[in-house]
């Protein structure tokens, strides 16, 4: 009887293990990416799933003719490994045999073997089958697995347990009227605005948790900022002190992730061009404040109170990256009525919460704050907003039975991603956007 032990056979190979292998043949598993033909030889470029390998080619000493060897054909390939100091990899490779496994069946729709595709937002999408094939837009999702990497490692070295909540709800988090709705057995249901209920629930269990995970808003924004389906980085703690405990979190979670990823995603680093942000001290300015310095800056009328404009957040941007050098700041204290009926209120105004976002180069890229902890107080912040008590049953049962002074925080990762690539579109940053008109590929 045949059985399976659990034995790896063959290994992904790396840059550094070829390296290894000076004046030895090794196995390559790839796609051809690119074939340029020169005079009597030609460079022959495999992709494959992180690095792009250029291989001399000479018909002489390869067992098939270049016409077979076709852009995009899957290759099992044997390259003998030469030392060669130009080189920037310090070798070379020469193509020695190749199967082929699979040839694509027509060309692609679009050009994606030069450093950059050059075609339109739409486009780009509308092939993303085959546009993330190319090295530097698939770059910006392993820098994205970087960016994940280094939170669970941090929030895990933090003592954070990672928890997965439920998408499918019986009531929104914001309690509001932009929400999915859904038939669910022949009952109404929802899908999830964010974990929000669920991860301050599990405070009361774990004491600090995370969650990195889809949610949904039903926006009808058509902007450059906002998706329908986006990934959502939730952190909850409990025991806090303060507010600004959750701050000092994130201020300290940054600087981690931009050290993990300089350590170990340097090659897509280079490829995209990255300067990552310095965090040592992050700025920080209460909402008011802040609507008044750019007014006073740019004579500039304040006409919105409750949130900024998103020129406004831009705006911001310009004068603490000018005056501190900071490309990140914290505004505080957003008003009540802005804010979710779950953040604690201002003892010393009532009209401010004990929240905060955080701006980065001119976007929000994350929403948090205090969360209200005791029963009479969340139930009274209930009938203050208007909101039907009894749906939010399941969600005040924890305050009934305990639950510590607690914060936390949601971070878009596209959005985040986005910034620290400097796109102009979150979408760039998104494998498979979902926005007002967009539901495939």
């Amino acid at each position: 009887m045949k059985q399976v032990n659990g034995e790896i056979g063959r290994k992904v190979v790396t840059a550094a293990d070829l390296k290894e292998k000076l004046e030895e043949e090794i196995e390559l598993y790839a796609s051809i990416y690119k074939v340029r033909k020169m005079k009597g030889f030609a460079f022959v470029l495999l992709r494959t799933g992180r690095e792009v390998f250029q291989c001399l080619y000479e018909e002489a000493f390869c067992n098939v003719k270049l016409e077979e060897l076709v852009e995009e054909s899957c290759v099992k390939a044997r390259v003998f490994v030469k030392p060669e100091e130009r080189s920037k990899l310090g070798i070379d490779l020469m193509l020695r045999h190749v199967e082929i496994l699979s040839s694509p069946t027509e060309g692609s729709p679009i050009v994606i073997n030069q450093k950059r595709v050059d075609t339109s937002l739409q486009n780009l999408l509308d092939f993303r089958m085959v546009t993330l094939r190319n090295e530097r837009e698939r770059s910006i999702f392993k820098l994205q697995e970087g960016i994940v990497f280094g939170i669970r490692e941090f929030l895990s070295n933090e003592h954070f347990t990672e928890i997965r909540s439920p998408k499918i709800v019986y009531q929104g988090a914001e309690g509001g009227a932009n929400i999915f709705k859904l038939d669910y057995f022949g009952r109404d249901a929802y899908l999830a605005q964010s974990p929000q209920f669920y991860k301050q629930m599990m405070v009361g269990v774990f004491h600090r948790v995370f969650e990195i995970g889809p949610v949904f808003r039903a926006e009808k924004h058509d902007t450059s900022r906002h998706l329908n389906e986006y990934t959502s980085v939730d952190f909850e703690m409990g025991f806090i002190e303060s507010f600004e405990d959750i701050m000092q979190m994130e201020c300290a979670l940054l600087r981690f992730v931009f050290k993990f990823l300089q350590e170990n995603y340097q090659n897509e680093l280079e490829i995209l061009q990255v300067k990552l942000p310095k965090v040592n001290e992050i700025p920080v300015i209460k909402f008011m404040k802040a609507k008044e310095l750019i007014r006073d800056t740019y004579q500039r009328e304040i006409t919105d109170l409750l949130d900024f404009e998103p020129e406004e957040e831009k705006l911001l941007s310009e004068i603490f990256l000018k005056d501190t050098g900071s490309e990140f700041v914290f505004v505080t204290h957003y008003p009540s009525m802005k804010r979710p009926f779950y953040t604690m209120d201002s003892s010393e105004n009532s009209q401010e919460t004990l929240s905060f976002d955080l701006i980065f180069r001119g976007i929000e890229i994350t929403t948090g704050g205090q969360r209200i902890h005791q029963y009479e107080k969340q139930v009274d912040k209930l009938i203050q907003k208007g909101m039907n008590v009894e749906e939010f049953a399941s969600y005040l049962a924890m305050h009934k039975f305990g639950m510590p002074p607690h914060g936390g925080l949601g971070l878009g990762l596209e959005r985040f991603t986005s910034r620290l690539l400097n796109q102009d579109n979150v979408r760039y940053s998104t494998l498979f956007p979902r926005d007002l008109n967009r539901l495939t590929p």
